[in-house]
């Protein structure tokens, strides 16, 4: 209950002060974690981890 309620939070802070532009920001480094924890544990891992 506590993970949505800081979603529903942060949507309100960006619909009151206007910072449109800090959600790309945050779906890219959703995602790129994501990306991170779903690849961590398969042979594709050591290519993803060369990038870093």
């Amino acid at each position: 209950m506590a993970k949505l309620s800081i979603m529903k939070e942060f949507w309100e802070f960006l619909k009151v002060r206007k910072k449109w532009w800090l959600m790309p920001i945050v779906i890219f480094l959703v995602l790129l974690g994501a990306l991170l924890v779903l690849t961590e544990g398969s042979a594709i891992a050591p290519f993803i981890y060369t990038i870093f």
